[in-house]
């Protein structure tokens, strides 16, 4: 595509074209979102009860619903068992079958029935091996990953929406106002977070909510300084003065026509607010501060790494998704940031 035809092109299409054409972000871009796609649907793909189960010809849909397992041939009425060497037999006979995911663990399913002492090393049972207490490193990593972007995608919402009202009032407004909400940015910012999150993890059962309460307090403010700085600059602009000659009104102006003139920063900073946060997550679950116990976390596995040295594929395996999904990041942020830069062609 020549430099003449991408002229006629809007902005936001020129922007596209110039992140289509950096290659690391935009595949980086693509692999991170089906990761997350299929990740979505980790139920279907990693769990301890089967999909759809045909029994005596009748249909059963366990991924749904529980059924004791006097249904299936068992002696009790218990929640029924699917890894059940006598539930996986009975499902076999005769014309009974049952379509079990692809891992057929769940991120809190134990591995009774394993040969070897946990935790145990990958095999045919458990492809990436299991932790200390029998559950399968696949599917926890699975579903951690999972529970890992989506606490990052709510907080860089949060961060954003935080930043750019913060930062867009300060800016345009300015004098007093301005000076006043920067002194105190400086002062909220400077408190110790993680003292914060001690204090309160003590006080109150630990969970993604209470998590996504506390670091939103702090996430936006590294945001909502870039914002300040593009309104600052804006607002004595031309076309602003044209926009208030016509009479329209602050929010008007701030938000329809300096905010998609100052959304550089903002889009070049998702990514890494979103890996930030991931980071945040897991080592505050490394030191337990985290997600409930026994809830799938990359963190929680890299602690289960460290008190179990000799299981190199605790910490290996966890490493790895962690590792992979910041890169990813941090390419898909570098592409952006190029994308945005108009000197690019």
């Amino acid at each position: 595509m020549n430099k003449q035809s991408i002229q006629h092109f809007s902005p936001s299409q020129r922007s596209w074209i110039r992140f289509k054409n950096h290659r690391r972000g935009y595949y980086s871009l693509w692999i991170f979102s089906i990761l997350f796609f299929i990740s979505l649907f980790a139920e279907f793909i990693s769990n301890d009860r089967p999909m759809l189960v045909s029994y005596e010809n009748e249909i059963y849909f366990p991924l749904w619903n529980e059924y004791p397992e006097t249904i299936f041939g068992g002696d009790f009425a218990t929640k029924t068992d699917f890894n059940d060497p006598y539930i996986l037999e009975q499902l076999s006979k005769g014309d009974n079958w049952a379509i079990y995911p692809i891992n057929p663990y769940s991120f809190d399913t134990i591995n009774y029935y394993a040969l070897i002492p946990n935790p145990a090393a990958p095999s045919v049972q458990n492809v990436l091996g299991t932790d200390d207490r029998g559950r399968d490193i696949l599917a926890r990593l699975i579903y951690g990953f999972r529970i890992s972007v989506i606490f990052a995608l709510i907080l860089t919402i949060i961060a954003v929406v935080l930043g750019i009202i913060i930062g867009s009032i300060q800016g345009y407004v300015g004098g007093k106002t301005d000076l006043l909400l920067q002194r105190g940015i400086e002062i909220w910012g400077s408190m110790p977070q993680l003292y914060l999150l001690i204090i309160f993890t003590s006080m109150f059962q630990p969970g993604i909510v209470l998590l996504i309460v506390l670091l939103s307090l702090f996430v936006w403010i590294g945001l909502s300084d870039y914002v300040r700085a593009e309104f600052l600059r804006s607002r004595n602009l031309d076309y602003v003065n044209a926009a208030k000659a016509l009479g329209q009104s602050n929010i008007q102006v701030m938000f329809r026509h300096i905010l998609p003139n100052s959304l550089v920063p903002v889009v070049t900073f998702i990514p890494f607010t979103a890996s930030s946060s991931i980071l945040a997550l897991t080592s505050l679950d490394y030191l337990g501060l985290g997600v409930p116990p026994g809830s799938p976390s990359l963190g929680e596995l890299l602690a289960q790494g460290k008190e179990n040295l000799d299981a190199w594929w605790i910490s290996l395996t966890t490493f790895c998704v962690l590792v992979i999904t910041l890169i990813l990041l941090i390419f898909i942020g570098e592409g952006f940031r190029e994308s945005m830069d108009s000197r690019k062609g």
